[in-house]
């Protein structure tokens, strides 16, 4: 054979191993996705997982920023390792300073905020200590209080002289500590693009539509409406549940009157105190507002609070648990009297009294906020305080100025109009249910 011949039956000889490699290839995928799919072979074929590795290597080379258009094949492994490196260390990097700078930032503000505590101390030490150590020459002794002879008082002149040096201190203090802030915003909006004027703005985002509680107010007028003419209703045909009868009363949670306040007049009241109400966070403090934005504890959402949480704190606010298992109390309980220590039971006193009530009849079966909200409403109206019982959350500054958005309907309006829609309830009486939601628990738990 001649060369150019045997040049030729070597290049078909090639041609015909690449097209038996590539058969051979299909036949291997073919029989793994069916021995895959056949149950008998756990892994993926290999042709699907070198497509997914695929996919991930075109993702990476994308979020790296990597140049590869040369030819893999001429670049080693080490090659390779090293330019992975340095595109990880383009992005990894930046982040990095910014944790170091914000870690100095607040090694910076802690130092800052231990100064403004020593000077604070230092303007308070002069009004505590200034109570009287004289120095009694008589006989010779020392000692606080007053000197009935020979004490030696400073001069009132030098005594003003102190006040006006611990003044000129504290403004001094204050107005470096405005400096440095300063500089603090100014840093971190140059460097990170953020200020304490964005943080209450854009902390919770809501739609206007969220802000609109007027169709909250129109349903609790239908509420209060229904639940006044079944009220008249019940009254003209003298159809209240008296109290001694509620035990042999089966089917007192069908009641048209008991349902219409706790699914309607309940639920209205509920979803218009929840308007804008939020959890609070713990304060951030002044110093922290010039990075507020770069702390995760200060970017998140607020966490919702349900209305019972109000009365809640505000049960734990006025030490509701002393004042009811105070001995004055528990005495007056006994002789039923309606009185505590020669006056008459304030809205504040049995508003306390109620909360506790459903505390200790709800809490130990796990009853949830709403089930708690509507006992609590049924005692009201009992009672007829529903208003001034409302009414003393709504006045209570400490419960709603760290708890309601600046849009919400108690900001806003103090809820004067909700209360006068609530008071038209006043003048009813009412005997309704209250342990509804945890009647059948007692009488299961008695019965065992």
């Amino acid at each position: 054979m001649s060369e150019q011949e045997k040049r030729e039956h070597l290049e078909t000889q090639r041609e015909k191993q690449k097209e038996l490699i590539l058969q051979l290839k299909t036949q291997l995928d073919d029989l793994e996705t069916f021995a895959y799919q056949e149950g008998s072979y756990d892994s993926l074929p290999q042709s699907v997982v070198l497509e997914r590795q695929r996919v991930i290597i075109d993702e990476l080379i994308k979020k790296l920023d990597m140049n590869l258009n040369e030819d893999l094949s001429s670049l080693s492994t080490e090659e390779l390792r090293q330019r992975v490196d340095v595109a990880v260390a383009q992005i990894v990097n930046p982040a990095r300073v910014k944790e170091q700078l914000v870690e100095q930032l607040k090694t910076q503000i802690r130092d800052l905020e231990m100064f403004i505590s020593f000077i604070q101390d230092e303007v308070g030490s002069p009004l505590q200590t200034g109570s009287g150590h004289c120095e009694c020459k008589a006989s010779g002794k020392t000692g606080n209080g007053s000197c009935r002879t020979g004490s030696s008082r400073p001069p009132p002149g030098n005594s003003r002289t102190k006040a006006e040096d611990m003044k000129r201190v504290r403004e001094t203090g204050l107005h470096l500590m405005r400096r440095v802030l300063a500089v603090l915003q100014i840093f971190a909006v140059s460097q990170f693009g953020c200020a304490t004027g964005q943080i209450p703005q854009t902390l919770w985002q809501r739609d206007q539509a969220d802000r609109d509680y007027s169709p909250l107010l129109k349903r609790l007028e239908v509420s209060v409406d229904r639940v006044k003419q079944l009220a008249l209703r019940h009254q003209a045909h003298d159809h209240f549940i008296s109290s001694t009868g509620l035990q042999d009363l089966s089917l007192g949670g069908k009641d048209e009157l008991t349902a219409a306040v706790r699914k309607e007049l309940t639920v209205a009241v509920r979803d218009l105190l929840a308007h804008g109400l939020y959890a609070s966070s713990p304060g951030m403090s002044l110093v922290m507002a010039p990075i507020a934005c770069l702390l995760p504890a200060f970017s998140s959402a607020p966490e919702a609070m349900h209305p019972w949480e109000l009365f809640v704190k505000y049960y734990h606010a006025k030490n509701g648990r002393a004042y009811v298992e105070s001995p004055a109390r528990k005495l007056s309980q006994s002789f039923a009297l309606p009185v505590m220590g020669g006056t008459v039971v304030t809205p504040k006193q049995s508003l306390l009294t109620a909360i506790h009530v459903v505390l200790t009849e709800h809490d130990p079966f796990k009853r949830s906020a709403d089930s708690e909200l509507k006992a609590l409403v049924c005692m009201a109206l009992n009672e007829q305080r529903l208003v001034s019982w409302v009414n003393l959350i709504c006045k209570s500054g400490s419960l709603i100025e760290p708890h309601y958005q600046p849009w919400s309907y108690m900001a806003h309006t103090g809820f004067e109009s909700a209360l006068n829609l609530l008071s038209r309830l006043s003048s009813l009486k009412f005997s309704l249910p209250v342990d509804l939601a945890v009647r059948q628990l007692k009488n299961i738990k008695d019965a065992f």
